[in-house]
């Protein structure tokens, strides 16, 4: 059974997939290449990718665990509100 994904989890999916990409490049540039540019430190932006990549990651966990404010927006004009009570029929008078 393949489910549907709606924009929003399309979204967190590629926000996370996109932040473990920029993780697991910086760590390698970060850690495995000894490579020297003039000019630029390929370790340096090694670890900057790693720390926009958490960041991204750290954003796309809290909008699956619904502490995102601009996810909560979304998710709670979906579902009616808890305190309401439910219709009552009334019985039609007598004639």
């Amino acid at each position: 059974m393949v489910a549907r994904l709606t924009q929003l989890n399309r979204r967190i999916l590629i926000t996370t997939a996109t932040s473990l990409i920029l993780v697991a490049f910086g760590a390698i540039l970060a850690f495995a290449v000894s490579y020297d540019v003039a000019g630029i430190s390929i370790q340096t932006v090694g670890i900057i990718l790693i720390i926009v990549g958490g960041i991204g990651l750290a954003f796309a966990l809290l909008t699956i665990a619904g502490y995102a404010p601009f996810a909560a927006a979304r998710a709670t004009a979906a579902q009616p509100p808890a305190n309401v009570a439910p219709p009552t029929n009334p019985t039609p008078p007598s004639v």
